[in-house]
């Protein structure tokens, strides 16, 4: 279905003029939805007692909102007075007006992904994602988050992408300097292939060329086109456009013809993240605080007759950094393609493991929103982050042997399965003498025959699954040797990244479970496996060991602290 859409430039103060004008604008097209760009409200420097009042105005409904309106965070901090009211009106200013908050990924009724990035890069945070959502910065984290919503039809920004300019032929007006861009609003641009990315300039309308992103796997002739367009502000002297109408269905295909006068992407993906040359003291990263994202909920995951709805996007993910739902306090680091976070419900507590003084219980998560590593489209993305997910747990590895020496080993899990909504990695510690006895392994095995499951275990290593037909089940079942472990502490570098060579440390075993559409499998296995293993059968259930969120966060500041010198996501 085709929608009408109106962009408009920072109306900086003036919303009551430029609401005005949408209305009649709006009778004669019957768009589908508003977006203003910028900031919406005047800069604080410079407010006037009519600001506050028409603020006032606004909140109490007295200035009508003609369509659906979605407004951004620009580079000044929202009044009070509206700051108070979005905090207790889940993001609703008032009729038909919502906050898009700063980092967000929305869908709206017409089926159309809306990413937003708002504020200014603070380079003073090193690493995390940004705290306040009403403050006009974001963090590069906050713009690593939104990759994981795979892709958007429209991506909002405050400021340009850095070099967005290059190749282009479209000339900006005489005195008119190119704004100062961002490499992470770059990097987003290039992961999200949008259709349209918006941003703003204080002096200048701009539209460059199209240009196309390199094809992805699956659909090897198509070129994802964006069109990048830059608003003046609707108050601008010389009347330069502040307003772009256009009409847009989410549900066309990409062209496989490239429009006239289309370039190649100016982009290229930074793969480092620069560090802080301070960054030991800004390790203190992660909020607890509302993370300001924003989406209209869809609840509908089977249709009426009881067929397999559409899979969920990430607007509806728990896993996904761009998602309202994801627990940022639990979050203990973040990598370029991949993350790591304690888990909820733990199935461990405090006293499971007499020298880990907190549940031990980890996720590692990739950032891409895929129900299987193998679903990752892009092979260079699917490589990365699968490379990313083993460090991580070898890196959890040297961890354990720091603090017990050779007692304890580690399992980790996944269910590969194109059905599930995103694809992650469980991981727990272990007895090593279990592990040395082959009870681990026999957990496995015996409670898969007691499900009567068609298929068994294989003692197989499938990599990132890509040579495998069909979805499994897969541990990893993992104790250090004896040999690599002095005084405590593993001889093998906690950073490492040569596969080849970490797997000559310690003792491994890599079972296969496959999996198929003949029998139903629970998703809970491993977990149940596992607390059979160590007693815990009445915490089978994660529901069951729900914590408070104060004691969510102090036990994942514990691990983060405990894990800071095997962190190698701070270091790359």
């Amino acid at each position: 279905m085709t929608s009408k859409i109106i962009v408009v430039g920072a109306v900086e103060g003036a919303f009551p003029s430029i609401l005005e004008k949408i209305s009649k604008l709006h009778a004669k097209n019957s768009f589908s939805l508003a977006i203003f760009l910028g900031d919406f409200f005047a800069d604080p420097e410079s407010r006037s007692q009519e600001d506050a009042a028409n603020v006032s105005a606004l909140i109490d409904g007295k200035i009508s909102v003609p369509l659906p309106t979605y407004f951004t965070l620009g580079k000044h901090p929202l009044p009070d007075p509206v700051r108070e009211r979005l905090e207790a009106s889940n993001d609703e200013l008032c009729p038909n007006l919502y906050f898009l908050g700063k980092r967000s990924t929305t869908k709206t009724s017409e089926g159309i992904r809306i990413v937003n990035l708002g504020g200014s890069l603070d380079s003073t945070i090193t690493a995390g994602l940004s705290k306040e959502k009403h403050l006009p910065f974001h963090t590069e984290d906050d713009a690593k988050a939104l990759r994981g919503a795979n892709s958007a039809d429209i991506l909002l920004t405050t400021h340009w992408p850095l070099n967005v300019r290059k190749a282009s032929r479209v000339v900006l007006p005489d005195g008119v300097e190119t704004p100062a861009g961002e490499q992470c609003v770059a990097d987003l641009c290039s992961a999200l292939r949008p259709r349209y990315h918006f941003s703003t300039s204080s002096d200048a309308f701009y539209e460059r060329e199209p240009f196309f992103h390199p094809p992805i796997e699956n659909d090897p002739n198509a070129k994802p086109i964006t069109r990048f367009i830059s608003l003046a502000p609707p108050a601008n002297p010389s009347k330069l456009k502040s307003l772009y109408a256009f009409s847009f269905d989410p549900n066309s295909s990409v062209p496989i013809n490239l429009p006239p006068g289309t370039t190649a992407s100016p982009f290229t993906i930074t793969q480092k993240r620069q560090r802080h040359p301070n960054q030991e003291q800004s390790y203190s990263r992660y909020s607890t605080a509302q993370n300001g994202d924003h989406y209209r909920p869809r609840k509908h995951y089977r249709h009426k007759d009881g067929s397999r709805a559409a899979p969920l996007g990430p607007e509806d993910c728990f896993f996904c950094l761009s998602s309202p739902s994801v627990k940022t306090h639990l979050i203990a680091s973040i990598a370029n393609d991949a993350y790591l976070t304690t888990a909820k419900g733990p199935l461990s507590t405090q006293s499971t493991f007499p020298s880990i003084p907190f549940p031990a219980h980890l996720l590692i998560i990739p950032l891409e929103h895929s129900p299987t590593i193998a679903g990752i489209s892009v092979p260079e993305d699917r490589a990365r982050t699968y490379k990313e997910m083993q460090r991580y747990r070898r890196a959890l590895h040297g961890f354990l042997v720091s603090k017990c020496g050779s007692k304890l080993g580690a399992v980790t899990w996944e269910v590969s399965r194109a059905h599930i909504r995103h694809t992650h990695w469980q991981f727990l510690p272990v007895s090593s003498d279990l592990v040395k006895k082959g009870l681990v392994e026999a957990a496995f095995r015996v409670e898969a025959e007691n499900e009567k499951y068609p298929t068994s275990f294989r003692t197989k290593d499938v990599g990132d699954g890509t040579g495998t037909t069909g979805d499994f089940f897969r541990v990893w079942i993992w104790m250090p040797a004896e040999e690599d472990v002095v005084d405590g502490q593993s001889k093998s570098s906690e950073h490492a990244q040569d596969d080849e060579v970490e797997e000559k440390r310690g003792k491994q075993k890599s079972l296969v479970l496959p999996l198929n559409e003949e029998f139903r499998f629970d998703l809970q296995f491993g977990r149940r496996v596992m607390a059979k293993l160590l007693g815990l059968e009445s915490r089978m259930n994660w529901r069951d060991c729900a914590q408070t969120d104060e004691e969510e966060t102090k036990d994942a500041g514990a691990f983060k602290e405990a894990f800071k010198q095997f962190d190698w996501a701070l270091e790359d």
